[in-house]
């Protein structure tokens, strides 16, 4: 039986896990969670499927944005809630719609290391 989590890693999380996440209507039930009243300033909501000891998919819910295609800090609150519960090793792979990152979390210096690829997508002037 999976454990809701919540987890600060300088802004709020909840961190739902579940057995799947790929149709969940997330502009209907996201709300709910940012919006409740255990979370007076609102939270930001990873929706999680525990893959394997290694890798997780996930779908965020980000306060003010709605759902987003990745989530660094979600990703964080996510490696560091399935290492507290026991569900995966403290090195893993989490699988987002807009691509994967890999995250470590350090437990003696309570560090979480994110790595994933980085892309030009545009120019501007302001």
């Amino acid at each position: 039986e999976y454990k809701p989590t919540c987890v600060s890693v300088g802004n709020p999380h909840s961190v739902i896990f579940m057995d799947s996440v790929r149709d969940l209507d997330l502009d209907k039930i996201g709300p709910a969670f940012e919006n409740h009243e255990f979370f007076p300033e609102r939270v930001n909501t990873e929706f999680v499927r525990v893959i394997d000891r290694k890798n997780v998919e996930m779908r965020v819910f980000e306060r003010g944005s709605g759902e987003t295609l990745a989530c660094g800090t979600g990703g964080t609150a996510v490696t560091v809630a399935c290492v507290l519960n026991g569900y995966t090793d403290n090195e893993i792979t989490v699988h987002l719609l807009g691509g994967d990152l890999s995250y470590k979390w350090d437990e003696e210096t309570n560090h979480v290391i994110m790595t994933g690829p980085a892309a030009y997508i545009c120019e501007g002037e302001l």
